[in-house]
């Protein structure tokens, strides 16, 4: 009796094959940096610096300037009244200081109650009213940069002793506690101390 070689040979054994994968089919791992949304897009974190520029107030600039022109044409033509009044002649703002330093006149009653009223402590040539404008101007003029202080209380020093010399002599003591007043709150802004700022109280 014979063997069939067919049904006596065993078939091969077989295995569970598993195709190779693909190169490069694997995603890439997301960092930190990118971030994948539901269609794919991908979106880079940027950081970005934001740069703060002080920048000069022109209109507040115009406007305090408009203000001090306005007051000082309003003592010139109160000076100029007094002094036509008693024969003098007023050809500059010089002559019209050196004439007040002299001290050489007479003045009627209801100039003198406005000087007074003017110069006072609330009034607005008074000490603490001109050293408010004056720091806001600076304040204005530098975008209220402090670490322009320094430059602009060199300026305001310098037009103290220009005036000091239209004058002919020493300024008023009014003018010197001026002087001082400015100085002091210069140096407070510089170092950030409160600071009281009478044109943005005012507006």
């Amino acid at each position: 009796m014979g063997m069939n070689p067919v049904s006596s040979t065993s078939a091969p054994r077989t295995t569970d094959y598993t195709a190779p994968k693909k190169y490069g089919t694997k995603p890439a791992p997301e960092t930190k940096d990118t971030v994948k949304n539901d269609v794919g897009a991908v979106y880079e974190k940027s950081e970005k610096t934001e740069t703060v520029t002080k920048k000069t107030d022109y209109a507040l600039v115009a406007k305090l300037k408009a203000d001090a022109d306005r007051r000082t044409e309003q003592l010139r033509s109160l000076v100029e009244k007094m002094m036509t009044q008693q024969g003098s002649v007023i050809g500059t703002a010089d002559s019209m200081w050196r004439f007040l330093a002299k001290g050489d006149f007479t003045i009627d009653a209801a100039t003198k109650a406005q000087a007074q009223a003017d110069i006072a402590e609330d009034g607005y040539w008074g000490v603490e009213q001109t050293s408010d404008r004056i720091l806001d101007f600076a304040k204005a003029l530098s975008g209220n940069d402090p670490e322009k202080a320094d430059l602009l209380l060199d300026a305001f020093k310098k037009g103290f002793e220009q005036a000091t010399g239209a004058w002919g002599k020493e300024l008023p003591d009014i003018s010197q506690r001026t002087y001082d007043a400015v100085v002091e709150k210069f140096e407070a802004w510089k170092n950030g101390d409160a600071v009281a700022d009478s044109a943005q109280t005012e507006a």
